[in-house]
């Protein structure tokens, strides 16, 4: 069966403020040591399985221009635009009636656009695998064998005697644990991370979606008939501000039946927030992570991310530290997590030209 991918690139990446902003957000930004951005590794970590011609990217319409420069080989028709953001059930949703009115039935392929993959080949594998399982009828979700009690990722508990090819039925989707939870989870080796991958055919998702979002639906039933005549913008505007935001996890995935998931170790990372840099990154001696002209003096296991201005870090220990041109970010690691606070101080304070 034919295959398609479906990169879903319309978020704010807030957590890695003050690099990533509204005009220029967290997946079209570089992190990594080749120069390329997230999205285009995202794109060419793909490839192998998916022609270019059949890659979708679901993004916001003032990131349009952005996907145009940085990926130039995806047809213009391919970039669908969400006139406002309402998670990722609806983007989703978006992009398989477009697929649909296209191929009629594909197998689709689901990606963020902003995680980092470190074994590119193990993972082509692993979503050979989901795609021979997805042509079979089930949703397939990637899981990640976790290695740590991280409360910062949702879990996917499996059934290991019911299988299907090398995946696993799914018994449950739990939320993001409190720290004791995610040490059980780990200890029971039943739960994986929840990934926010997934695979499936056009026609088993938009079945689940009319099953547990027919409002949704029923939306999308209305852009994909306007799909190419005048009304088209019209319509997508209309009824995209309609809809509900819902997350496919909550509106889908938790109330579906026929779910699999596959066990996967590809050195998987979301890219959540300024820690990732600690774990995508090569520190020096000192577990020091550092970009730009910077000279730090007594300072360890602090991540310092600058340019050409002169960062001199003296004593520090467990931080973070980010300059750019207009604005500089200064937090302990520990409070990572609480960097969208300060977005909302400055919506507050009507400060959004550094937003």
């Amino acid at each position: 069966m034919k295959k398609t991918a479906l990169i879903m690139a319309g978020g704010l990446g807030e957590r890695f403020w003050p690099r990533s902003r509204k005009v220029l957000p967290k997946q079209f930004l570089s992190l990594s040591d080749d120069g390329k951005t997230m999205i285009q590794l995202t794109v060419e970590r793909v490839r192998p399985l998916v022609d270019p011609a059949d890659i979708y990217i679901v993004t916001n319409r003032d990131y349009r221009h952005l996907v145009l420069e940085q990926i130039p080989d995806i047809p213009e028709a391919n970039i669908l635009c969400e006139p406002v953001g309402r998670n990722t059930a609806p983007c989703i949703g978006l992009g398989a009636v477009h697929m649909e009115k296209k191929y009629g039935d594909a197998v689709m392929i689901v990606l963020p656009s902003d995680h980092m993959i470190q074994y590119e080949s193990i993972f082509l594998s692993a979503l050979e695998d989901a795609c021979a399982i997805a042509e079979q009828g089930p949703l397939v979700t990637l899981g990640i064998t976790p290695d740590s009690p991280e409360t910062g990722y949702g879990y996917i508990k499996f059934q290991p005697e019911r299988t299907l090819g090398r995946a696993f039925a799914v018994e449950q989707f739990v939320e993001k644990p409190d720290q004791e939870t995610a040490k059980g989870y780990l200890a029971s080796e039943q739960y994986l991370w929840n990934s926010g991958m997934f695979v499936w055919k056009i026609s088993t998702i938009l079945a689940n979606l009319k099953q547990h979002l027919p409002d949704t639906m029923s939306g999308l039933r209305a852009i994909q008939a306007a799909i190419g005549t005048r009304e088209e913008q019209a319509v997508l505007e209309r009824e995209f501000q309609a809809f509900k935001s819902e997350s496919v996890d909550y509106g889908v995935m938790e109330k579906a039946k026929n779910i699999c998931v596959l066990s996967c170790s590809f050195g998987w990372d979301d890219v959540g927030s300024w820690l990732a840099v600690d774990r995508m990154k090569k520190s020096n001696e000192f577990g020091n992570v550092v970009n730009g002209n910077v000279v730090a003096v007594d300072t360890r296991a602090t991540i310092i991310q600058g340019g050409d201005k002169l960062i001199a870090a003296v004593g520090l220990e467990n931080m973070i530290v980010v300059d750019t041109p207009d604005a500089l970010l200064i937090c302990e690691k520990d409070h990572a997590g609480d960097i969208k606070k300060v977005l909302d101080h400055l919506r507050i304070c009507n400060h959004t030209e550094y937003l």
